[in-house]
């Protein structure tokens, strides 16, 4: 298996809204920090390194929206969080702290973020994986399948 490499000009290509907000360097950072969120190694459960690439890609868009780099200025509002309230007189504005990173809530602070926690949704299931069978009767054992007694055939010698 392999493991995804990131192209500039192919995630650009995907993301135009970047072009010129995020250069190659920020964005070969940004897919390196992304795969502290996703796995890029062969023992990632995203086992396909395409989907696993498209996956990454989505990710660094989502960092490059929390670095800021649609803001104007291309420096990050400030804001942590999601808006919990907002009014218009005076201007003001509550945000909900809530967050972890890896968590639902921090994923949906972009739209990429939220496609990727979409996406990414089979992944996240609990997967069950039965233990292999096991044997009971101990090695070598000749013990008539599981009689006992009289029932296996011995004598009154034989009884429990």
């Amino acid at each position: 298996m392999a493991i995804a490499v990131f192209s500039y000009a192919a995630w650009i290509a995907r993301y135009p809204e970047f072009t010129g907000a995020v250069s190659e360097e920020q964005a070969a950072l940004f897919f390196a920090e992304a795969g502290l969120y996703l796995d890029n190694t062969d023992a990632s459960i995203v086992q396909d390194a395409a989907v696993r690439l498209v996956l990454l890609n989505m990710l660094v868009a989502h960092i490059a929206v929390l670095a800021g780099a649609l803001e104007p200025g291309g420096k990050p509002s400030g804001l942590v969080g999601r808006v919990s309230s907002a009014s218009e007189g005076a201007v003001s504005v509550q945000t909900e702290t809530g967050l972890m990173p890896g968590t639902a809530v921090w994923f949906q602070q972009s739209s990429y973020g939220l496609s990727f926690w979409q996406a990414t949704k089979p992944y996240r299931s609990a997967r069950y994986i039965p233990a292999a069978p096991y044997n009971f009767e101990p090695r070598g054992c000749r013990c008539g399948g599981g009689k006992r007694g009289r029932e296996a055939g011995g004598g009154p010698e034989a009884d429990p």
